[in-house]
């Protein structure tokens, strides 16, 4: 496989992985480093953890930066990877799937495998990727030039695709409301007493299964659970301040996260926000005191978003 050259690598590539696929990204990242290619690495976190916070970069990122993510399969960072507008990842296990993906997709972040895929069979899926144009010849074309009405597709798909995606979006919100909103909707929810503005309703106890509720301009002061809690933003928008871990996460609609037990955490609300979470056992909230925290309530004093 050809070397990429510098007509068709990119000036930038954000880079990330999960433990699975962390010793596989490296070797990667060393490699495009050897080319003279810019590399970010965000590290290793939670395969949808850091596959989205790559798509978050590339997303607002000029044309000619692209991403490289890798977990066991190279199939969970590619789904979150490709929540994000422009994002078009693509799980690649050979090096023809990677021409394909590029000359088609016009892919712009690589998924791998960090369990199926050696570190040489990676280094040719990724010199594939990079030194593969739009449009180009490919396995998918018999290694020939499209004909002129399949360019004129491509030519199309660009600007076509981001459009389907808007549509989509505009169209749930006018007509498709959420079915679990629907189903909740004429519940009997309670106050949560320790946090004004919060209400809740427990639809399972231990394991909990919840829906709460939080008016915009709530906070949670600074708790752990005992047991580690999953939640889906099904309404409104909040930020989530790790302390534990020192990390931040701004939620919205359809965003998922996991906090484990004992992991101290704030949040606030900035506008009416419902979430669905679900723990492994009875739902509790262990407030601890908040010190030396200057960062984030000056996040809060200024109102950040």
């Amino acid at each position: 496989m050809a070397e990429p050259t510098s007509a068709t690598r990119p000036y930038k590539i954000i880079s990330g992985a999960d433990y699975f696929g962390c010793a596989l990204k490296d070797e990667l990242v060393s490699h495009l480093r050897s080319l003279h290619i810019d590399v970010e690495d965000l590290g290793t976190s939670s395969y949808y953890l850091v596959a989205a916070e790559v798509g978050r970069r590339v997303s607002s990122s000029p044309a000619d930066t692209r991403g490289l993510v890798a977990c066991g399969t190279g199939v969970g960072v590619s789904i979150f990877a490709n929540k994000f507008p422009g994002v078009f990842a693509a799980t690649c296990l050979t090096p023809e799937e990677a021409l394909n993906a590029r000359s088609i997709n016009n892919s712009n972040v690589l998924a791998v495998s960090g369990m199926s895929t050696s570190r040489d069979s990676a280094v040719e899926i990724l010199n594939a990727w990079l030194n593969t144009p739009f449009k180009s010849p490919c396995p998918a074309s018999g290694s020939n030039p499209w004909p002129e009405d399949i360019q004129s597709f491509l030519d199309n798909s660009l600007p076509e695709m981001p459009k389907i995606g808007a549509q989509l979006q505009s169209d749930s919100d006018s007509t498709t409301p959420c079915a679990l909103h629907c189903w909740v909707k004429d519940m009997e929810f309670s106050p949560i007493d320790t946090i004004p503005g919060g209400s809740m309703k427990i639809l399972r106890e231990s394991p909990t299964s919840a829906i709460v509720r939080f008016k915009a301009g709530s906070e949670e002061p600074a708790h752990h659970h005992t047991f580690g809690h999953e939640q889906v933003v099904l309404e409104g928008k909040k930020i989530v301040w790790n302390i534990t871990k020192e990390e931040r996460y701004d939620l919205g609609v359809g965003d998922y996260l996991f906090t484990p037990a004992g992991d101290v955490h704030r949040v606030k609300y900035y506008e009416y926000t419902e979430c669905f979470i679900t723990c492994d056992g009875k739902w509790d909230m262990i407030f601890v005191n908040q010190a030396a925290k200057t960062a984030i309530d000056k996040e809060l004093e200024n109102g950040s978003e």
